[in-house]
């Protein structure tokens, strides 16, 4: 784990509630469906980064 479970558990919750602003940004219209997409793959592989469960890459490495 790169970060304490402290954090984990407090960055997880943040998560959450950056999730749902994103998805209600995007029933408004202020996101389109694939910018929201993108917005909560890449901040959930770094929350999975610091819980030491995501390797950025790897997946293209091992192709």
């Amino acid at each position: 784990m790169k970060a304490s479970e402290e954090f984990i558990k407090q960055l997880e919750e943040l998560y959450q509630t950056y999730e749902q602003e994103v998805n209600q940004k995007m029933k408004e219209g202020l996101l389109e469906e694939k910018t929201a997409k993108t917005y909560l793959r890449h901040s959930g592989s770094f929350v999975r980064w610091c819980r030491n469960d995501f390797v950025p890459g790897v997946r293209k490495a091992t192709r």
